[in-house]
Protein backbone atom coordinates (compact mmCIF):
# COMPACT_ATOMS: atom_id res chain seq x y z
CA UNK A 1 0.00 0.00 0.00
CA UNK A 2 2.43 2.27 1.09
CA UNK A 3 5.00 1.60 -1.90
CA UNK A 4 1.90 2.17 -4.04
CA UNK A 5 1.22 5.51 -2.74
CA UNK A 6 5.23 6.19 -2.89
CA UNK A 7 5.46 5.30 -6.85
CA UNK A 8 2.28 7.23 -7.91
CA UNK A 9 3.57 10.13 -6.47
CA UNK A 10 6.89 9.96 -8.65
CA UNK A 11 7.01 11.71 -12.00
CA UNK A 12 7.65 9.51 -15.49
CA UNK A 13 9.94 11.61 -17.27
CA UNK A 14 13.34 11.76 -15.58
CA UNK A 15 14.05 14.42 -17.73
CA UNK A 16 11.45 16.70 -15.59
CA UNK A 17 12.54 14.83 -12.28
CA UNK A 18 15.99 16.55 -12.86
CA UNK A 19 14.59 19.74 -13.84
CA UNK A 20 12.24 19.87 -11.10
CA UNK A 21 14.77 18.91 -8.53
CA UNK A 22 17.38 22.08 -10.21
CA UNK A 23 14.49 24.45 -9.78
CA UNK A 24 14.54 23.41 -6.17
CA UNK A 25 18.04 24.08 -5.19
CA UNK A 26 18.08 26.71 -7.63
CA UNK A 27 15.41 28.97 -5.38
CA UNK A 28 15.73 27.70 -1.79
CA UNK A 29 14.24 30.40 -0.57
CA UNK A 30 10.86 29.55 -2.47
CA UNK A 31 8.21 28.08 -0.26
CA UNK A 32 6.56 25.29 -1.68
CA UNK A 33 3.56 24.34 0.28
CA UNK A 34 3.36 20.41 -0.28
CA UNK A 35 0.63 17.79 1.02
CA UNK A 36 1.88 14.28 1.36
CA UNK A 37 1.02 10.65 2.80
CA UNK A 38 4.36 9.73 4.49
CA UNK A 39 5.16 6.85 6.32
CA UNK A 40 6.91 7.81 10.05
CA UNK A 41 9.57 5.71 11.23
CA UNK A 42 9.91 7.51 14.59
CA UNK A 43 11.13 10.85 15.92
CA UNK A 44 14.80 12.12 16.52
CA UNK A 45 15.14 14.87 19.28
CA UNK A 46 17.66 17.44 18.45
CA UNK A 47 19.23 19.27 22.35
CA UNK A 48 21.97 20.85 23.29
CA UNK A 49 22.69 18.56 25.59
CA UNK A 50 23.71 15.66 23.50
CA UNK A 51 26.24 16.73 20.94
CA UNK A 52 26.35 13.22 19.87
CA UNK A 53 22.91 13.23 18.43
CA UNK A 54 20.77 10.31 17.83
CA UNK A 55 19.80 7.83 14.99
CA UNK A 56 17.27 5.80 12.63
CA UNK A 57 16.66 3.48 10.64
CA UNK A 58 14.61 4.29 7.24
CA UNK A 59 13.75 2.62 4.15
CA UNK A 60 13.71 3.96 0.55
CA UNK A 61 10.28 5.50 1.61
CA UNK A 62 10.22 6.50 5.16
CA UNK A 63 10.59 9.64 6.86
CA UNK A 64 11.81 10.37 10.66
CA UNK A 65 10.61 13.98 12.15
CA UNK A 66 13.20 15.93 13.83
CA UNK A 67 12.07 17.87 16.90
CA UNK A 68 14.66 20.68 19.12
CA UNK A 69 14.29 20.68 22.81
CA UNK A 70 15.54 22.92 25.36
CA UNK A 71 17.32 25.40 25.10
CA UNK A 72 17.78 26.18 21.34
CA UNK A 73 19.57 29.84 22.03
CA UNK A 74 23.24 27.42 21.90
CA UNK A 75 22.05 26.18 18.53
CA UNK A 76 23.59 27.20 15.56
CA UNK A 77 21.76 24.65 13.52
CA UNK A 78 20.67 21.24 12.75
CA UNK A 79 23.05 18.54 11.39
CA UNK A 80 21.40 15.81 9.02
CA UNK A 81 24.02 12.73 8.71
CA UNK A 82 22.85 10.04 5.93
CA UNK A 83 24.81 6.85 5.74
CA UNK A 84 23.78 4.38 2.95
CA UNK A 85 25.09 1.02 2.02
CA UNK A 86 28.21 0.28 -0.44
CA UNK A 87 25.81 -1.59 -2.29
CA UNK A 88 23.79 1.79 -2.82
CA UNK A 89 26.48 3.53 -5.01
CA UNK A 90 25.86 1.30 -7.52
CA UNK A 91 22.26 2.85 -7.62
CA UNK A 92 23.33 6.50 -7.38
CA UNK A 93 20.51 9.22 -8.73
CA UNK A 94 17.42 6.87 -7.68
CA UNK A 95 16.49 8.41 -4.29
CA UNK A 96 16.44 11.80 -2.91
CA UNK A 97 16.46 13.38 0.59
CA UNK A 98 13.34 16.35 1.08
CA UNK A 99 13.15 18.56 4.01
CA UNK A 100 9.95 19.82 5.65
CA UNK A 101 8.93 22.15 7.87
CA UNK A 102 6.13 24.47 9.30
CA UNK A 103 3.79 21.73 8.78
CA UNK A 104 -0.08 21.67 9.35
CA UNK A 105 -1.85 18.75 10.54
CA UNK A 106 -4.31 17.21 8.23
CA UNK A 107 -4.68 13.74 9.50
CA UNK A 108 -6.04 12.84 13.50
CA UNK A 109 -2.98 11.30 13.64
CA UNK A 110 -0.97 14.38 14.59
CA UNK A 111 -0.45 14.77 18.35
CA UNK A 112 -1.78 17.13 20.92
CA UNK A 113 1.62 17.97 21.79
CA UNK A 114 2.40 18.76 17.87
CA UNK A 115 4.43 16.15 17.55
CA UNK A 116 4.20 13.68 14.87
CA UNK A 117 2.57 10.15 15.36
CA UNK A 118 4.69 7.02 13.84
CA UNK A 119 3.29 5.14 10.79
CA UNK A 120 1.54 6.40 7.49
CA UNK A 121 0.29 10.26 8.47
CA UNK A 122 -0.92 13.09 5.94
CA UNK A 123 1.13 15.77 6.22
CA UNK A 124 1.24 19.51 4.54
CA UNK A 125 4.69 21.55 4.93
CA UNK A 126 7.17 24.05 3.38
CA UNK A 127 9.19 21.67 1.24
CA UNK A 128 12.45 23.36 1.86
CA UNK A 129 15.49 21.44 1.13
CA UNK A 130 15.75 18.55 -1.92
CA UNK A 131 18.50 17.09 -3.12
CA UNK A 132 19.34 13.85 -4.48
CA UNK A 133 21.61 11.62 -2.46
CA UNK A 134 25.18 11.72 -3.82
CA UNK A 135 27.85 9.15 -4.93
CA UNK A 136 29.18 8.62 -1.26
CA UNK A 137 28.48 6.44 1.55
CA UNK A 138 27.86 9.59 4.26
CA UNK A 139 26.33 12.51 3.41
CA UNK A 140 26.27 15.61 5.66
CA UNK A 141 23.77 18.76 5.59
CA UNK A 142 22.87 21.41 8.09
CA UNK A 143 20.30 23.84 8.24
CA UNK A 144 20.45 26.86 9.72
CA UNK A 145 18.66 27.64 12.96
CA UNK A 146 19.39 31.21 13.01
CA UNK A 147 21.00 34.71 11.38
CA UNK A 148 24.80 34.75 11.64
CA UNK A 149 24.91 30.94 12.11
CA UNK A 150 28.45 31.57 10.41
CA UNK A 151 27.53 27.94 8.57
CA UNK A 152 29.49 27.31 5.17
CA UNK A 153 28.75 24.51 2.54
CA UNK A 154 32.19 22.77 1.95
CA UNK A 155 32.96 20.14 0.02
CA UNK A 156 31.86 17.43 3.00
CA UNK A 157 28.79 19.36 4.09
CA UNK A 158 26.04 20.95 2.32
CA UNK A 159 23.99 24.07 3.73
CA UNK A 160 20.40 24.71 3.79
CA UNK A 161 20.06 28.45 2.00
CA UNK A 162 16.75 29.04 4.31
CA UNK A 163 16.55 29.44 8.03
CA UNK A 164 14.49 27.01 10.03
CA UNK A 165 14.02 28.76 13.21
CA UNK A 166 12.89 26.47 16.48
CA UNK A 167 9.81 27.53 15.62
CA UNK A 168 9.49 25.62 12.53
CA UNK A 169 10.01 22.55 14.34
CA UNK A 170 8.94 19.50 13.90
CA UNK A 171 10.39 19.10 10.73
CA UNK A 172 10.09 16.12 8.22
CA UNK A 173 12.92 14.35 7.02
CA UNK A 174 12.00 12.00 4.06
CA UNK A 175 13.91 9.34 1.59
CA UNK A 176 11.74 9.80 -1.60
CA UNK A 177 12.17 8.23 -4.73
CA UNK A 178 13.03 10.08 -8.35
CA UNK A 179 12.89 7.45 -11.22
CA UNK A 180 10.59 4.78 -12.08
CA UNK A 181 10.96 1.29 -11.38
CA UNK A 182 12.94 1.60 -8.27
CA UNK A 183 15.55 -1.99 -7.96
CA UNK A 184 14.12 -4.60 -5.87
CA UNK A 185 17.72 -4.30 -3.95
CA UNK A 186 17.62 -0.57 -3.27
CA UNK A 187 13.62 -1.52 -1.74
CA UNK A 188 15.49 -3.99 0.53
CA UNK A 189 18.34 -1.63 1.36
CA UNK A 190 18.51 0.51 4.77
CA UNK A 191 19.50 3.94 5.47
CA UNK A 192 20.40 5.79 8.81
CA UNK A 193 19.55 8.87 9.19
CA UNK A 194 21.76 10.75 11.96
CA UNK A 195 20.19 14.02 14.08
CA UNK A 196 22.90 16.23 15.91
CA UNK A 197 23.19 19.66 17.33
CA UNK A 198 25.20 22.23 15.56
CA UNK A 199 26.51 23.83 18.68
CA UNK A 200 27.03 28.02 19.04
CA UNK A 201 30.49 28.41 21.44
CA UNK A 202 28.51 30.67 23.68
CA UNK A 203 26.48 30.29 27.35
CA UNK A 204 24.46 32.03 28.93
CA UNK A 205 24.44 34.22 32.39
CA UNK A 206 21.27 34.66 34.67
CA UNK A 207 21.63 37.34 37.34
CA UNK A 208 19.41 37.52 40.28
CA UNK A 209 20.02 40.88 42.09
CA UNK A 210 18.87 40.82 46.05
CA UNK A 211 18.37 44.19 47.51
CA UNK A 212 18.46 45.63 51.16
CA UNK A 213 14.90 45.95 52.63
CA UNK A 214 15.55 49.71 52.95
CA UNK A 215 17.14 49.96 49.54
CA UNK A 216 14.27 48.12 47.24
CA UNK A 217 14.86 49.00 43.56
CA UNK A 218 17.28 51.53 43.84
CA UNK A 219 19.59 52.19 40.09
CA UNK A 220 22.68 50.91 39.42
CA UNK A 221 25.17 50.37 36.47
CA UNK A 222 26.14 47.33 35.40
CA UNK A 223 29.14 46.33 32.99
CA UNK A 224 29.82 43.37 31.53
CA UNK A 225 33.43 42.79 29.98
CA UNK A 226 33.32 46.76 29.96
CA UNK A 227 29.92 46.45 28.08
CA UNK A 228 27.04 48.61 29.53
CA UNK A 229 23.88 46.17 30.00
CA UNK A 230 20.85 47.82 29.61
CA UNK A 231 18.36 44.88 30.72
CA UNK A 232 19.95 43.83 34.06
CA UNK A 233 17.05 41.13 34.08
CA UNK A 234 17.50 39.39 30.83
CA UNK A 235 19.35 35.94 30.09
CA UNK A 236 22.88 37.49 28.47
CA UNK A 237 24.63 35.29 25.86
CA UNK A 238 28.38 35.61 26.01
CA UNK A 239 31.18 33.07 24.58
CA UNK A 240 32.72 30.37 26.45
CA UNK A 241 35.20 31.76 28.96
CA UNK A 242 36.35 33.89 31.48
CA UNK A 243 34.66 37.21 31.99
CA UNK A 244 33.74 39.98 34.36
CA UNK A 245 31.20 41.66 36.06
CA UNK A 246 30.84 45.43 37.61
CA UNK A 247 28.22 46.89 39.34
CA UNK A 248 28.50 50.52 40.28
CA UNK A 249 25.81 52.31 42.04
CA UNK A 250 25.63 55.71 44.48
CA UNK A 251 23.16 53.57 46.39
CA UNK A 252 24.95 49.93 46.93
CA UNK A 253 28.59 49.20 47.62
CA UNK A 254 29.99 48.44 44.07
CA UNK A 255 30.74 44.65 43.63
CA UNK A 256 33.34 42.86 41.34
CA UNK A 257 32.67 39.32 40.06
CA UNK A 258 35.24 37.39 37.80
CA UNK A 259 33.22 34.64 36.52
CA UNK A 260 33.57 31.57 33.56
CA UNK A 261 30.52 30.70 30.92
CA UNK A 262 30.71 26.99 29.89
CA UNK A 263 30.03 25.95 26.63
CA UNK A 264 25.81 25.43 25.89
CA UNK A 265 25.25 26.14 29.78
CA UNK A 266 23.33 28.58 31.56
CA UNK A 267 25.03 29.71 34.86
CA UNK A 268 23.09 31.43 37.11
CA UNK A 269 24.89 34.22 39.57
CA UNK A 270 23.09 35.93 43.02
CA UNK A 271 24.45 39.27 43.76
CA UNK A 272 23.43 40.55 46.97
CA UNK A 273 23.74 44.62 46.57
CA UNK A 274 24.95 45.64 50.21
CA UNK A 275 24.02 49.06 51.69
CA UNK A 276 27.07 51.59 50.72
CA UNK A 277 27.63 52.57 54.71
CA UNK A 278 30.90 52.58 56.20
CA UNK A 279 31.72 49.55 57.77
CA UNK A 280 34.75 49.37 61.00
CA UNK A 281 35.55 46.00 62.20
CA UNK A 282 37.59 45.62 65.95
CA UNK A 283 40.21 43.10 66.41
CA UNK A 284 41.45 44.03 69.91
CA UNK A 285 42.11 42.27 73.22
CA UNK A 286 39.37 41.46 75.17
CA UNK A 287 40.04 43.86 78.33
CA UNK A 288 40.71 46.53 75.66
CA UNK A 289 38.23 49.74 75.33
CA UNK A 290 37.63 51.46 72.34
CA UNK A 291 37.17 54.95 71.39
CA UNK A 292 35.83 56.50 67.89
CA UNK A 293 35.61 60.66 68.08
CA UNK A 294 35.82 59.89 72.02
CA UNK A 295 32.95 57.95 72.05
CA UNK A 296 33.14 54.22 73.04
CA UNK A 297 31.83 51.16 70.98
CA UNK A 298 31.99 47.97 70.83
CA UNK A 299 34.55 45.56 69.99
CA UNK A 300 31.94 42.62 69.14
CA UNK A 301 30.58 43.46 65.99
CA UNK A 302 30.93 46.32 63.34
CA UNK A 303 30.43 49.88 63.67
CA UNK A 304 28.41 51.79 60.76
CA UNK A 305 30.68 54.76 61.02
CA UNK A 306 29.53 58.07 58.42
CA UNK A 307 31.83 58.71 55.94
CA UNK A 308 34.71 61.81 56.43
CA UNK A 309 37.13 61.64 59.13
CA UNK A 310 37.64 59.79 62.24
CA UNK A 311 39.42 59.39 65.50
CA UNK A 312 39.98 55.94 66.59
CA UNK A 313 41.56 55.22 70.48
CA UNK A 314 42.62 52.04 71.64
CA UNK A 315 43.24 51.80 75.54
CA UNK A 316 44.67 48.56 77.25
CA UNK A 317 45.01 49.51 81.09
CA UNK A 318 47.90 51.94 80.55
CA UNK A 319 48.17 51.43 76.71
CA UNK A 320 47.15 54.05 74.56
CA UNK A 321 46.77 54.26 70.64
CA UNK A 322 45.28 57.38 68.86
CA UNK A 323 45.63 56.87 65.46
CA UNK A 324 43.30 59.40 62.70
CA UNK A 325 41.24 57.68 59.75
CA UNK A 326 39.23 58.77 56.45
CA UNK A 327 36.67 56.81 56.01
CA UNK A 328 34.36 56.61 52.47
CA UNK A 329 31.37 55.33 51.12
CA UNK A 330 31.06 52.02 50.58
CA UNK A 331 34.16 51.03 52.28
CA UNK A 332 35.04 48.09 54.91
CA UNK A 333 37.62 48.73 57.54
CA UNK A 334 39.46 46.25 59.97
CA UNK A 335 40.97 48.09 62.96
CA UNK A 336 43.57 45.82 64.79
CA UNK A 337 45.69 45.98 67.75
CA UNK A 338 47.88 43.67 67.68
CA UNK A 339 50.16 42.37 70.90
CA UNK A 340 53.08 40.66 70.94
CA UNK A 341 56.04 39.52 72.42
CA UNK A 342 59.40 39.52 70.76
CA UNK A 343 62.64 38.17 72.02
CA UNK A 344 65.88 38.57 70.39
CA UNK A 345 69.19 37.07 71.70
CA UNK A 346 72.58 38.58 70.21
Amino acid sequence: MIKYIMNTAVLSWKPLICLFLICIMETPKAETKEAARVFIDGTLTVSAHNPAGSSISLSYISSAAISVVNDTRFLRGVELIITVPQAYLAYRGSLAVAVYADMGQTAPEWEADDSLHTGVTDIEGDLIFLEPIPNKIQTVFQLPLRSGHGLRTTPYVTVANRLVPSESFPILVRIMPIIKGISETVENMTFTLTAKPVLSNEGALSLNFRYPEQLQDRPFVLLIDDVLIEQVNDIHLLKEGEHHLLVLSEDFRNENRTFFIERSKTLTLTIDLQDPTPLIFFEAPEKAVIYVDNEPVPADRPLAAEPGKHEIKIQLNDYVIIRPITVQKGKTYKISLLVDLQISEK
